[in-house]
């Protein structure tokens, strides 16, 4: 099929469109991902996605078509998407999640593309973390640090081209999305955020049909997957395969408004250090570390999660924990 059928089935009117099914949605991004595609194709098929509403079924297509042409990526646990984008959200506290995370021996690899902020990637180095250039380099570093960032203009080019379609179309596409579940490893666990609470439901449901047995989707802070510690989260995922919903009651007490947030003095390197003392900013940090380690299946996740704070000068674990 040419990437104008897969248009025809969205575009063809009420009553005779219809969602695109996995094989469909997998078949199309496949086209557009092989440099075949008439670019005029590919906008109007990913507006009409847009106008419509995506599916779990879609997005799950895209994202298996996406991983598919990837070169196996070995020692990841963990699969750590930061594509949040154009809202100022102060430091990237999870990045010290993320590498505590690590610190329990779990493989963790960060990728994303955050646009014109440049946030997350500035902080890398502060928050200790090496950015890879290929994914060569990501496995080294991962064996190395048991974290690594990739960014997705060298992970994946092709995805990254239709990713930055949003500078020509002028609106954000579901490749968004696409990106967050790539999982370009495979890990068996996947922790997310998004910034419209909609998208939970859909990014789990994806979940589900592209098989991964553990995710965790949050709505996030700046659309990351970092939670505020002074609220109650809503977390959305699957865990063992299966669907779940569930409440995640606030780890501070009287910090519920954004003013309450980290001392604009505090950085990623002084508080890692323990230079800087901010209960908020170490707050952030192990109670989005106590998700991911939920979602990695660690029965009491908030206790490990200050426990490795606790002790995060010493040496990384050589021997991966078992979650119970």
């Amino acid at each position: 099929m040419s990437l104008a059928e897969y248009v025809r089935i969205l575009g063809r009117g009420p009553g005779r469109s219809r969602s695109l099914t996995l094989e469909e949605a997998t078949g199309a991004m496949r086209l557009m991902l092989d440099g075949t595609a008439a670019p005029e194709a590919i906008g109007a098929l990913l507006m009409l996605l847009r106008m419509k509403g995506e599916t779990a079924q879609e997005i799950a297509g895209f994202a298996q078509a996406a991983q598919g042409v990837l070169p196996p990526i070995s020692s990841v646990d963990l699969d750590w998407p930061s594509y949040a984008a154009g809202r100022t959200r102060g430091l990237p506290w999870f990045l010290l999640s993320a590498r505590l995370v690590a610190q329990a021996g779990h493989g963790v690899l960060l990728h994303g593309w955050n646009g014109s902020d440049p946030a997350v990637r500035t902080g890398l180095q502060d928050a200790g973390i090496d950015r890879a250039e290929t994914i060569a380099e990501a496995e080294t570093t991962l064996r190395r640090d048991g974290i690594a960032y990739l960014p997705l203009e060298n992970l994946h080019p092709a995805l990254f081209a239709l990713l930055n379609l949003r500078d020509v179309l002028g609106l954000r596409s579901c490749i968004n999305t696409v990106c967050r579940m790539l999982n370009p490893a495979g890990a068996s666990a996947s922790v997310q955020g998004v910034f419209h609470p909609s998208y939970r439901l859909l990014q789990s449901d994806a979940a589900q049909v592209m098989g991964l047995p553990s995710l965790c989707v949050i709505k996030g802070g700046g659309g990351e997957f970092e939670r505020h510690p002074g609220k109650a989260v809503t977390v959305f995922g699957v865990q063992n395969g299966v669907a779940f919903e569930s409440p995640s009651a606030a780890v501070l007490d009287g910090h519920t408004r954004l003013g309450d947030g980290p001392d604009a003095a505090t950085t990623l390197a002084g508080l890692w250090s323990g230079d800087q003392a901010d209960p908020f900013a170490q707050g952030v940090v192990t109670g989005t570390a106590a998700l991911a380690l939920a979602a990695l299946g660690y029965p009491d996740a908030g206790a490990k999660a200050d426990a490795l704070w606790a002790d995060r000068a010493a040496p990384r674990t050589t021997d991966k924990e078992t979650a119970a």
